[in-house]
């Protein structure tokens, strides 16, 4: 029988012409909202597989709605929201995508630099309103980012890609990561490991990269802030628990930086209330990889993880691989 799969938001049409000459397909057509648990739990009783995407959060409630649910296909690339040894101990199949967002991710983590910076954002609005400055007022007069000091905390892909933008604006590049680049890499990039401390005090803009654990998560908090310029601007593109997100809010209000850039957030989807009403501050929706041409990549990875668990065959990127050997 064909598998019927549950899809928690639309995705590429081209990925779904496909799952559905494998599949019974059910598409949640809200784009807009994430769903809520009870939907989530009633999708679950009603499939054998569940496509979910990054803030679906399917948790030990969600999987025990189903004792023959098969299968969760995540289009994430860490699945910071399901509950793998809980789906691992009923026996369900839980996969992912590789590590295909890199340059998109770094794209955004420089828009919102730029955006910020120079008050973009700002400018959108006032001239929407009918306001015009002209163009040598002082009015929306933003910060320099060529030749300017970017420290990077994490330089893994994501954090590299950075530095290669960071490059093309003549910027001064400093990183912190527990593991040094080698001497050729660093030199190919451009840029000096500095200690955590040193980039905080050194850095024009601090850019955000690091893999949130629990050394990581409040990374940066009230210390920190005390650390950097009161001209610095922060930008974070990882995961939201990286920031503080209260002793952030504190800082700008009380002018210990100059601004920030964020698209990820502490408590996702809810925000920090303050920053909403922040002029010095560029929000995004985690639009990380949201770039057409990748999230229908992404979308057509997830359709050959539910293809092969279709045919029995053990998926291409299997999170828990266990569930599927002899006697599982």
């Amino acid at each position: 029988m064909r598998p019927r799969v549950y899809v928690t938001q639309p995705i590429a049409e081209s990925a779904l012409v496909r799952l559905r000459d494998i599949a019974e397909v059910e598409v949640n057509q809200d784009s807009s909202r994430i769903p809520v648990k009870d939907k989530l739990i009633d999708a679950a009783r009603r499939s054998d597989i569940l496509l979910c995407l990054l803030h679906d959060t399917i948790d030990r409630e969600v999987l025990a709605a189903n004792p023959n649910l098969k299968a969760i296909a995540s289009m994430t690339i860490t699945p910071d929201r399901i509950d793998v040894a809980e789906a691992t101990n009923r026996g369900i199949i839980v996969s992912n995508i590789p590590a295909v967002v890199t340059d998109a991710t770094a794209d955004i983590a420089f828009g919102l630099l730029l955006a910020v910076a120079r008050r973009i954002v700002e400018g959108d609005k006032v001239v929407r309103s009918g306001v015009f400055p002209g163009s040598q007022s002082n009015h929306l007069a933003g910060a320099a980012v060529s030749g300017k000091t970017i420290g990077i905390v994490g330089m893994g892909r994501i954090g590299q890609a950075m530095a290669r933008r960071a490059r093309g604006f003549d910027m001064t590049v400093l990183y912190s990561d527990p593991h040094a680049l080698p001497a050729e890499e660093e030199q190919k990039l451009g840029v000096r490991l500095v200690s955590f401390d040193e980039l905080l005090g050194q850095s024009d803009f601090i850019s955000l990269h690091p893999a949130l654990n629990d050394e990581t998560h409040h990374l940066i908090g009230e210390r920190q802030f005390a650390l950097m310029k009161r001209t610095a601007f922060l930008i974070n593109t990882s995961r939201g628990p990286i920031i503080d997100e209260k002793a952030l809010a504190q800082a700008l209000t009380e002018g210990r930086i100059a601004g920030a850039g964020i698209d990820v957030y502490e408590n996702e989807p809810k925000i920090e209330r303050a920053l909403l009403t922040m002029n010095n501050v560029v929000l995004t929706p985690h639009l990380g990889s949201a770039v057409m041409e990748l999230r229908e990549r992404m979308a057509h990875v997830v359709v050959d993880n539910i293809a092969a668990i279709a045919e029995g065959r053990t998926p291409p990127n299997c999170i828990n691989p266990t569930v599927l050997a002899p006697g599982a």
